[in-house]
């Protein structure tokens, strides 16, 4: 990781010079959807998904050996088409089964077994009148709730799902999932969706679609919600993340933009700041798991960047952190929500992971 500001602090401070502070590991394909786990006994566990313009594809689950510095294959599985999302179920404290959700065609909810294969444990589908299913765009696993699981899709819907975690037959947990309930979100199709992590917010999730809008509801209230943004062009939105510490502030970013624009939920309509230093499209987002005003972006120049936004709603000029991927675009970024002094970045077929 370089500095790009010649007098900011890193955001911490580095142990003892034994330890690398970049791995990687190179998957036999194009790598696009990538995930933390989240449990405390499993560190550095991640599953990355195949980018395969065909109907096999894979997923697989990596781990580093932290004795060897190198990463070890503990599964893979075959998966149709790519995923558009993958996400390890957030439950740091191990109460429930060791799922791990996927997107594509549909919802799958998988389960990790203690011999380290992994089975399906159950398909969601909504669409249960015909043999059609519109493709998921995204998903998100509500940090307040793990019971709950919320979808778009290309047909402008969001699905809430339930998810029950059963007893035990022999050795796997029983799961299944029922529609809690379904919404027409968006004019367009709905290229993502997130849930409020903040402020207890079990209720609160928004949505950005083609139509170039970010939505917010309340689970409690559905039968309205608010725009909090509209892209004056009305540019597709591709992506949303919101604020880990604080509910008040998200972000998004437009197709083919090289921005990332930060909103206030009071203040809608109103960018609160720009981040605009990339130099090219911006692919990924992520808020730092345990820090409100630190945000990493990531994008087709190569570049990860982290970014402090205490000052907002003054400009925000540079950022505080910058690391080049020099053989490949990024295309995907995660914070590790139990690890925060590390991101993992997808670019080609490679997987890395970055102390900053």
């Amino acid at each position: 990781i370089i500095e790009a500001g010649e007098h900011r602090n890193r955001m911490s401070v580095h142990p003892p010079p034994k330890r690398k502070e970049i791995y990687k590991y190179s998957a036999p394909w194009t790598l696009y959807s990538m995930n933390w786990s989240v449990r405390p006994d499993k560190r550095f566990r991640l599953a990355v998904g195949s980018f395969v313009e065909e109907y096999n594809n894979k997923v697989q689950i990596v781990q580093l050996d932290e004795d060897t510095s190198e990463f070890v294959v503990r599964s893979t599985f075959d998966h149709p088409y790519p995923t558009t999302k993958i996400m390890w179920i957030p439950d740091s404290k191990g109460i429930y089964p060791d799922l791990l959700a996927t997107s594509g065609d549909y919802l799958r909810v998988w389960q990790q077994g203690a011999d380290g294969d992994t089975r399906m444990a159950c398909l969601l589908n909504n669409n249960k009148n015909s043999d059609f299913c519109a493709p998921l765009t995204s998903f998100d696993w509500n940090e307040v709730e793990p019971n709950l699981i919320g979808t778009s899709s290309i047909d402008t819907t969001c699905t809430i799902w339930g998810l029950e975690t059963g007893q035990m037959l022999g050795r796997v947990n029983v799961v299944s999932g029922h529609v809690k309930t379904q919404l027409i979100a968006h004019d367009k199709e709905v290229f993502d969706i997130a849930f409020s992590r903040a402020g207890g917010g079990r209720d609160m999730f928004a949505s950005v679609g083609a139509d170039g809008s970010v939505r917010m509801f309340d689970l409690r209230h559905l039968e309205h919600s608010t725009i909090i943004y509209e892209d004056p062009a009305h540019t597709p939105l591709l992506r949303l993340a919101w604020n880990k510490q604080d509910p008040n502030y998200l972000s998004t970013v437009a197709m083919d933009a090289c921005e990332v624009i930060i909103l206030d939920v009071r203040v809608p309509c109103t960018p609160v700041a720009r981040l605009n230093n990339h130099r090219a499209c911006v692919n990924g987002i992520a808020w730092a798991p345990h820090s409100s005003v630190h945000i990493c972006t990531a994008g087709d120049d190569h570049q990860a960047l982290i970014w402090d936004v205490q000052q907002m709603p003054r400009a925000i000029e540079d950022p505080i952190l910058a690391y080049t991927a020099a053989e490949g675009e990024i295309n995907q970024i995660q914070w590790g929500a139990t690890q925060p002094d590390w991101i993992a970045i997808c670019y080609n077929k490679c997987l890395e992971i970055l102390r900053v």
